[in-house]
């Protein structure tokens, strides 16, 4: 199976993309949170793959990191979900707020996500929470899934982005991305601040 692709970005769209890896074309499909973070055409990207084999279909689905990878995969063991609703819910909503969903049975906000209705939002809560907790045990301390000190660290640096003119949802993958670089208590407000600005420029 394929798990890793390094290539240049030949095509890209909200769809999906296409790798060009020495000569080979390949057709990778990604959330919008993949799409809007990517490079411009022809610089070089690295996805973590998903790779879904059915008798009539193979197909492959990326992600720039593999927290979104090990949800895409945790989407599609819920009962009635696929690889393209599983998407659709990535793409309607950051990771680590659809964690934070999860753990808090927040099925109103779930169900807000296009293509999840009541039905499906439940069992997304039942079936997914263990194993998000399992993973990821700190996840579901305050909205968003941080403790109180982390919550306000990232609301401070997330704050300082956006008045430096950055857009919000880019500035938002960008402190969650930095995030989990570190422990909690090794950050201060300036160093994810510099930290952030590594992946936005």
């Amino acid at each position: 199976m394929i798990a890793l692709i390094t290539g240049a970005l030949a095509k890209k769209s909200p769809e999906f993309l296409i790798l060009d890896v020495h000569g080979v074309g390949y057709k990778v499909y990604t959330p919008l949170s993949t799409y809007c973070a990517l490079p411009e055409l022809g610089k070089v990207v690295t996805l973590h793959i998903h790779t879904h084999v059915r008798e009539d279909a193979f197909k492959l689905y990326g992600f720039l990191t593999s927290r979104e990878q090990f949800l895409f995969e945790k989407l599609i063991s819920v009962s009635k979900i696929g690889p393209k609703l599983a998407l659709n819910i990535l793409s309607g909503m950051p990771a680590q707020d659809l964690e934070a969903a999860v753990m808090q049975s927040d099925t109103q906000r779930l169900a807000s996500i296009p293509g999840v209705g009541k039905k499906t939002s439940e069992r997304l809560v039942v079936e997914l929470r263990d194993k998000i907790k399992t993973s990821f045990p700190s996840i579901g301390a305050m909205p968003g899934g941080h403790s109180k000190g982390g919550n306000t660290l990232m609301g401070d640096a997330l704050s300082a982005l956006t008045n430096l003119g950055f857009p919000r949802d880019k500035a938002e993958r960008a402190v969650a991305g930095a995030w989990q670089q570190k422990n909690e208590d090794e950050w201060s407000v300036e160093q994810l601040i510099k930290e952030c600005l590594k992946i936005l420029v």
